[in-house]
């Protein structure tokens, strides 16, 4: 495993265990962070707290990591197993999602998500398949 790899585990075994504090502290000051529930970004460390706080408040969100790849611009890939519930446990959503990180020097720059469709269409598209 590369050393951004294991950087990116950890992070995800830090994610999974809501350690956000760790994750917080490895983003550049002003990190740009994909808004995985309602689409768009959120800039800089302060609001993807704010933006986890508020994810934590509604749903339970598992990460799985399945694959890691570099593509052609250099970010780190990683495939991952992602399971949505919501705080009494019940599942609201399980989908296999590809997640892209800008590092530099040791710090997360920008996290992007190679899908188009938000956590919120994703669990209405469940409830309506059911």
């Amino acid at each position: 495993m590369s050393s951004n790899q294991q950087f990116l585990q950890n992070l995800y075994d830090a994610f999974n265990k809501r350690e956000i504090e760790t994750i917080i502290s490895l983003m550049r000051p002003d990190v740009k962070w994909a808004n995985g529930v309602e689409g768009g970004f959120v800039y800089g460390r302060d609001a993807v707290r704010e933006y986890w706080i508020n994810q934590f408040k509604s749903i339970q969100v598992q990460l799985e990591t399945l694959k890691f790849e570099t593509d052609e611009k250099n970010r780190n890939v990683v495939t991952v197993h992602q399971i949505i519930k919501d705080l009494q446990g019940n599942l609201l959503a399980d989908a296999t999602i590809k997640q892209i990180f800008t590092i530099e020097n040791g710090s997360l720059v920008l996290y992007e998500i190679g899908e188009t469709e938000t956590i919120q269409e994703r669990i209405q598209k469940t409830r309506t398949s059911n």
